[in-house]
């Protein structure tokens, strides 16, 4: 009786165990490639919608107002534009000697403003420059830290330093406007007669709304071109 049971459990037992076993082992497997296809379903739709968004935003900051080719040159100062950074540089000499430098931020600050002062603006955008003037081969350079508002330029400080060499703690002199209102206004002449003036001062505001601008949207063709890598 032995011998016909022992060939029908063969028969009957061994398909049912290695389907049993083919089940076993597909089954975690299975659940595992799942879970990743739509975990990565998940992150392709997320990743979709970002570029959408990124490409949506740099349309319609060029159709809106696209910005302009920078300026290379206001009077006689060169401009550096420095793409990719926040501030500018301009360069010129003035007379046989004088190398000016100024480098400005982009806008750096604000104060608020009402309607009656300036329609149509709530604040009144701020632009810091500084001028470095050299004299040929003197070590030293006048350096003056100053604002430059949508109209008029002002200075905040102005001091003597080392072109190579300063000081760990340098007297740098008193604030401009606790100096002799004279004194002052010999200052702004001195800036005025090398171009550092209201005239500048606007053309800085509007250089920096253009580099605002085409910063801007650089930044969003940066962000989406390191989304769009494999």
């Amino acid at each position: 009786m032995a011998w016909l049971i022992r060939p029908t459990r063969k028969t009957i037992s061994s398909p049912y165990l290695k389907a049993l076993l083919l089940h076993q082992h597909l089954q975690p497997t299975s659940l595992f490639t799942t879970r990743n296809y739509i975990s990565d379903m998940r992150k392709a739709a997320f990743q979709g919608n970002i570029l959408r968004l990124l490409r949506n935003e740099i349309q319609y900051e060029h159709e809106r107002c696209p910005p302009k080719q920078p300026i290379t040159g206001f009077n006689s100062f060169i401009v550096d534009d420095r793409p990719g950074e926040q501030w500018i540089r301009l360069k010129r000499k003035f007379g046989e000697k004088e190398d000016i430098r100024i480098e400005a931020t982009m806008f750096d600050g604000s104060i608020p403003v009402s309607d009656s002062e300036r329609v149509g603006d709530n604040v009144q955008l701020h632009i810091t420059f500084i001028v470095n003037i050299s004299k040929g081969d003197d070590n030293n350079v006048l350096e003056i830290m100053c604002s430059a508002w949508p109209d008029a330029i002002v200075i905040k400080k102005l001091f003597v330093r080392g072109r190579n060499r300063t000081p760990a703690h340098p007297y740098i002199g008193p604030e401009f406007k606790e100096l002799d209102d004279e004194m002052q206004d010999a200052l702004y002449e001195f800036l005025e007669e090398r171009g550092i003036n209201d005239e500048l001062a606007i053309f800085l505001h509007e250089y920096m709304k253009n580099k605002d601008k085409t910063e801007f949207i650089r930044w969003l063709g940066i962000v989406k071109s390191f989304i769009e890598k494999k």
